[in-house]
């Protein structure tokens, strides 16, 4: 009996190897640029848990500054995992990413982080971020009720300022012999936080108007939108020198003048809507606004030693 039809076994064998390496390649490189967005975020986060430590006059714990930036990187992760219709537009380089690797990541991250928080009592802190984020995405239908978070005129940057702010604010303030010094705290940092990732939304314009999603850079302008962070970030850094001056917090002279001037030149250099962002200004941007509390610490540590 004869045949047509004839069947290389080895051919057929190499093309589904390498069908499925094309495959893992894809999508290796853009779950690699997911994993690795919200590093920097979460030893930020880290570090500014150690600076509201410093504005409290508590001694710093490493293990809850480790752990609360655990728990930045898991929730930011899973943000960027699950919010894939604005990251289409905005990020490309997340286009194919594993969410599966994502969430197992993150999930690891997590209980890890709440563990730690757990042996100090903070166990719900942990939970806040994550409930937030999920009240804000997702959110929960009561009855005939959908109770979310999610809506426009900054009610994402509100959300942001009040979950991170308090976030830092228990953590370090957890043991506070007096309210006022964790309450200016969270003022603080709620209110930095709330102008940070409104200036994310300025580069983010074009795609945000193009999904319908309404920003305050989107509804306000750029100049009015630009005007208002400014004010807020004058006002935010009086109350911080008037809590100074009344001893309410830490005398941190360090903290005070560069969180004031750097938060000044990203305010005027990044508000604004750009194309194509180069290397250049995203290295900048990184720096200044992601690295800030980086910088503070170790300019302090330089500051101290010197006058030590």
């Amino acid at each position: 009996m004869s045949s047509n039809c004839n069947l290389n076994f080895p051919t057929l064998l190499a093309k589904k190897y390498e069908y499925k390496l094309n495959i893992f390649g894809t999508t290796l490189i853009p779950t690699l640029h997911l994993l690795k967005s919200s590093v920097l975020v979460s030893f930020s986060g880290a570090l500014r848990i150690h600076i509201a430590f410093l504005l409290m006059q508590i001694n710093s714990a490493f293990l809850n500054c480790l752990a609360g930036g655990l728990v930045i990187y898991a929730v930011y992760t899973l943000d960027r995992a699950m919010d894939a219709e604005e990251d289409i537009e905005n990020r490309p380089e997340l286009r194919g990413a594993s969410n599966k690797a994502a969430l197992i990541i993150s999930l690891i991250c997590f209980i890890i982080g709440a563990a730690i928080l757990s042996t100090d009592g903070l166990i719900l802190i942990a939970f806040l971020p994550l409930i937030t984020g999920y009240l804000y995405t997702k959110g929960i239908r009561i009855g005939k009720m959908n109770l979310r978070l999610k809506g426009g005129l900054g009610m994402k940057n509100i959300v942001v300022g009040i979950t991170w702010g308090a976030f830092i604010a228990v953590i370090a303030g957890i043991h506070a012999t007096s309210i006022l010094a964790p309450l200016l705290v969270f003022i603080y940092f709620g209110m930095k936080l709330f102008i940070n990732s409104t200036i994310y939304d300025f580069k983010d314009i074009k795609g945000d108007t193009m999904a319908g999603i309404k920003t305050l850079p989107v509804v306000l302008g750029e100049i009015k939108a630009k005007r208002m962070l400014l004010a807020l970030h004058i006002i935010t850094h009086m109350v911080l020198l008037t809590s100074i001056l009344t001893g309410a917090i830490a005398f941190e002279p360090v903290v005070l003048i560069y969180s004031f001037i750097i938060g000044m030149l990203y305010i005027r250099n990044f508000a604004e809507q750009v194309e194509v962002e180069t290397k250049n200004r995203l290295t900048k941007r990184l720096f200044m606004i992601d690295g800030e509390s980086t910088s503070i610490v170790g300019l302090r540590t330089i500051v101290n030693g010197m006058i030590i």
